[in-house]
C-alpha cells in the first residue's frame, strides 16, 4: 500500500506540474472558466492520500518506565474520497461543506510487560493478576473507516491568470464506523476500543487551476483530533494496554485533488 500510494502521488504531481507549465506558458493567452467562481453555490468532489498516526500522552506510571517510552504509534498511509458543496460568500471567501469517507489501518505496539511491578495495587490503582504478554497482545492493529464531514472557511487571493491560490480552516465531525466503542470485550479478548464520535480541526492550503471544462485544486490538509478517542479497558482488565495511555488522538496530513 506505501509503495502504490507514493507513486500514485508521484504520478499526480508530475501531472500538475505539466498542467501548470500548460497555464503559464503563454501570457496572453485567454482566462478559462471566467465566470465559475461567481456562482452562488457550486459542487465537485475529491480524492486524497493520506498519513494517518497517533499523538499519545503516557500515563506516568503505567506507560513508561525511566526514560522509555512503554507504547508506541506506527503511521499508516491509506486513501479516501469525497464531495464538494461550496457557498460563496464574497469575491474572497467561500464556505465549504465536504463530507469523506476515508480508510485507515494504524498499529499501537505495547512493550508494558514491567508493569507487572504494580500487580499488588497502589495507593491510586487496585491490585491486578499478571499475565504474560504473548507477540499478539502487544500489537494492536487498528482498522478505521472514517466519515469525515469537514466545514471549512476558504480566503483566496486573486486570481492570476488561470491560477489561485488559497488557505482555508474549519473543524470536522467524524464517525468511526469500526471504533467497537459498545463492545463488551476489550484488549483481554483482542478487541481496542475507541470513541465512535469525535470532532477535529483542520488546516489546508492549495492552488486552484482553471481548464476549459473544470477547475483542478491540489492542496496538502493537516486533521487534528480534540478529544481523546481512548475507550478504557474493563476493571477487571490489567493496565498493559488502554490504562497505559491518558489521551489518544489521531493526526492525519492529507495530500488532496478537486475536481469542481
Amino acid at each position: 500500500m506505501n509503495k502504490f500510494l507514493l507513486r500514485a502521488l508521484v504520478l499526480a504531481s508530475v501531472n500538475i506540474a505539466v498542467f501548470a507549465d500548460a497555464q503559464f506558458r503563454t501570457r496572453n493567452r485567454m482566462d478559462k472558466l471566467e465566470d465559475f467562481d461567481e456562482q452562488k453555490f457550486s459542487w465537485g468532489f475529491y480524492l486524497n492520500g493520506n498519513r494517518l498516526d497517533y499523538r499519545i500522552v503516557l500515563h506516568p506510571r503505567y506507560g513508561a518506565e525511566g526514560n522509555q517510552n512503554l507504547v508506541k504509534s506506527r503511521e499508516s498511509y491509506s486513501f479516501g474520497a469525497g464531495l464538494i458543496a461550496k457557498w460563496r460568500l464574497n469575491d474572497h471567501l467561500d464556505l465549504r461543506l465536504e463530507p469523506g469517507l476515508q480508510f485507515a489501518q494504524r498499529q499501537l505496539i505495547f512493550n508494558t510487560q514491567s508493569n507487572d511491578q504494580y500487580a499488588a495495587g497502589t495507593l491510586t490503582n487496585p491490585p491486578f493478576f499478571p499475565i504474560a504478554l504473548t507477540e499478539k497482545d502487544k500489537v494492536r492493529e487498528i482498522k478505521s473507516t472514517l466519515v469525515d464531514i469537514p466545514v471549512l472557511l476558504e480566503l483566496h487571493g486573486n486570481r492570476w491568470y488561470n491560477s489561485r491560490p488559497y488557505i482555508a480552516g474549519g473543524v470536522n465531525y467524524i464517525v468511526n464506523l469500526q471504533s467497537n466503542s459498545d463492545s463488551v470485550d476489550d484488549n483481554m479478548q483482542q478487541v481496542f476500543r475507541s470513541t465512535t464520535h469525535n470532532f477535529a480541526w483542520s488546516a489546508e492550503m492549495g492552488i486552484q487551476f482553471y481548464f476549459n471544462k473544470f477547475k483542478l485544486t491540489p492542496a496538502i490538509r493537516g486533521t487534528f483530533f480534540m478529544n481523546n478517542e481512548k475507550v478504557a479497558d474493563n476493571a477487571t482488565t490489567p493496565p498493559y494496554w488502554a490504562t497505559a495511555m491518558s489521551t489518544l488522538q489521531t493526526r492525519a496530513v492529507m495530500f488532496v485533488l478537486k475536481f469542481e
